[in-house]
């Protein structure tokens, strides 16, 4: 729903005021306009790179996982991943372009899905006879392929949802979130978006410093999800006792990752907050940025995709690496005399390619198919797949900001 940009890089570059006072001083109409272009700078980035994805992850799966450890096998499935892959970055980016940040991952997703599921049923560039690849006996696995949890079948004699209605809550939020972005309603005086963010909650001078926060609780994406998960409660039926489990359960993630957060969103306000000292010292990303500058010049779109690749990775999110980094990156920009839209953008990218090598999603998702204490080896089979996208993405920021460089 478009957190890392309109929270995570909204945070970093307003610093100590808001979004709309940069955007202004960096030559933008306001907030929202700037945001939005460097959204589909990210999708148009994430695009290219992604198209390519699929094919990688099968011919990956084939080597590693099948009897004949063959690339070939995988590549084989070429028509079909690069079919999958369109069906979605295509919608991605022209979501991303015609409603903004919020939207492209879900409804491009949903859109994708939409075309790839039906192809595959009929199938449509799908391999047949003996093209069709399996893993070998589970007897012949290694044991670290095997997980502590084991699936069973479950029988359940319920009421089982048409597969309409069982799409019908995501449905639900996609629709929301699009009604509570729009600024106006044709024919209509009412401006959905101007009335979700009339309810506030400020914190001016907050301990007594220049620093100001708000919550705007009924613009927030989570409400939407809240009403989502209600209306999947009417609408598939749902006994009380499992929907009060699917709370707990949610409850219990909740607090999970709010550990890490309450320390590392101080952290980060502290870094982007810095220059309140009486020591009269810059912003600390401002003074890195122009040490940067001195050290890497010209070569700095090619990295800054590790950086933001590195933040998310320590950090543990592509949200709280563009807190960290979104005002850093832009004046490294800035003092090249380069776009830093396309820099900042760069950052976001890297970011959510360090996804695969956070240690704090690739430890939730080993203990959700109980491979506890195989982190590492998950680290290592995902990072080549980092190291591509952080690279191809940085080489295509590189070009492009310089070709699109007018020299004074």
């Amino acid at each position: 729903v478009g957190t890392p940009i309109l929270i995570g890089v909204s945070t970093g570059l307003a610093g100590q005021g808001t979004i709309d006072e940069f955007a202004t001083q960096a030559g933008f109409g306001n907030g929202r306009e700037l945001l939005s272009l460097i959204g589909l700078r990210v999708a148009c980035l994430h695009a290219i790179a992604g198209t390519f994805i699929p094919l990688i992850v099968v011919a990956t799966m084939t080597r590693i996982f099948g009897a004949q450890k063959s690339f070939s096998e995988g590549l084989r499935l070429w028509p079909f991943a690069l079919f999958a892959a369109c069906a979605m970055t295509v919608p991605y980016v022209l979501v991303a372009w015609l409603l903004g940040p919020e939207f492209p991952s879900l409804l491009g997703g949903l859109i994708g899905l939409a075309i790839v599921v039906p192809a595959a049923k009929y199938g449509f560039l799908v391999p047949q006879g003996d093209q069709v690849w399996d893993f070998p006996p589970a007897a012949h696995w290694p044991s670290e392929w095997v997980g502590s949890t084991s699936v069973q079948s479950v029988s359940d004699h319920g009421r089982q949802p048409s597969l309409f209605v069982a799409w019908l809550p995501y449905l639900i939020v996609a629709l929301l979130l699009v009604f509570t972005r729009q600024n106006s309603l044709p024919g209509l005086e009412l401006s959905p978006q101007a009335l979700c963010k009339s309810v506030r909650f400020p914190w001016p001078n907050i301990l007594g410093t220049s620093i100001s926060q708000e919550v705007l609780p009924l613009y927030l994406p989570g409400t939407v999800f809240m009403i989502a998960s209600i209306c999947a409660f009417v609408l598939h039926r749902m006994q009380l006792r499992d929907y009060a489990t699917a709370w707990q359960a949610s409850g219990r993630a909740i607090v999970a990752a709010s550990v890490a957060l309450i320390f590392t969103v101080p952290m980060v306000q502290v870094f982007i907050n810095s220059a309140a000292g009486s020591a009269g010292y810059p912003q600390m990303p401002l003074a890195l940025a122009s040490g940067v500058k001195d050290m890497v010049g010209q070569a700095w779109p090619l990295l800054s995709t590790f950086i933001g690749g590195l933040g998310a990775a320590v950090a543990g999110s592509n949200t709280v690496s563009n807190m960290m980094f979104a005002l850093f990156q832009y004046d490294v920009g800035v003092q090249l005399a380069v776009d830093p839209v396309w820099i900042v953008a760069l950052q976001a990218v890297g970011g959510a390619a360090g996804n695969t090598i956070c240690v704090h999603n690739v430890v939730a998702a080993s203990a959700v198919v109980g491979l506890i204490g195989k982190e590492g080896l998950v680290i290592r089979k995902t990072l080549p797949l980092f190291a591509y996208y952080a690279l191809l993405t940085g080489m295509i920021g590189y070009l492009v900001v310089w070709w699109t460089h007018a020299p004074p």
